[in-house]
């Protein structure tokens, strides 16, 4: 079988693992995800951090956004930039920002809102990133959705020099895998945080 169709087939089974989970778990699991992020230094420093709206059984990073406001830090969402492919922009998310759907139906900023009440900050300025996983391996490795958006948008993350924010991926438990297949555009990270675990990969050079 194809590498490709190795992936996509491993996708879907990653997906069903995280869809089975009932409110009860995913609740449980959301709340084990923030205590061992609030533990994270890069997290206590951040004044920038990004995070995401959970989708199709994504673990909830949002139970760590009332002590990130009381931290004086400010909180961005992903959000689809218009006519450019596959990647994104950061925008400041309060509890006033009107959401609306984008084309995979996803919640998201709307970028019509008066450009006083969203603000986007560049990726390089971000202090941390949250990124939501299909899966991972202990060699931090990661598995997306498989449209490359954080992937092209954080690119410039491998670079030696210059300013970019801390990588962390966030998943499940049980979307741990023994071992993925690396592609030379996947965007490594600093760490992965379940909500069993902090994982720091060996691999990880950024």
């Amino acid at each position: 079988m194809p590498a490709s169709d190795n992936r996509r087939a491993l996708r879907r089974e990653l997906r069903r693992r995280r869809r089975v989970l009932d409110d009860r778990t995913q609740r449980l699991a959301s709340m084990a995800l923030a205590r061992q992020l609030m533990q994270l230094t890069s997290l206590r420093r951040a004044r920038h951090v990004a995070l995401y709206l959970p989708e199709n059984g994504e673990i909830d990073p949002t139970p760590l956004v009332d002590w990130l406001h009381r931290r004086g830090t400010q909180v961005y969402l992903p959000v689809l930039r218009p006519l450019v492919e596959n990647r994104l922009w950061f925008v400041h998310w309060r509890p006033d920002t009107r959401m609306v759907l984008n084309r995979f139906n996803i919640t998201e900023p709307d970028l019509r809102q008066s450009g006083h009440r969203i603000r986007r900050l560049a990726p390089w300025a971000m202090d941390v990133v949250l990124m939501p996983l299909v899966g991972f391996d202990d060699q931090g490795h990661r598995l997306g959705m498989g449209g490359g958006f954080y992937d092209r948008t954080l690119a410039f993350a491998a670079r030696e020099h210059g300013p970019r924010p801390t990588l962390i991926g966030v998943a499940h438990h049980c979307q741990q895998v023994e071992r993925l297949p690396h592609q030379p555009w996947d965007v490594n990270l600093d760490m992965i945080v379940s909500d069993q675990q902090v994982l720091q990969p060996r691999t990880a050079a950024l």
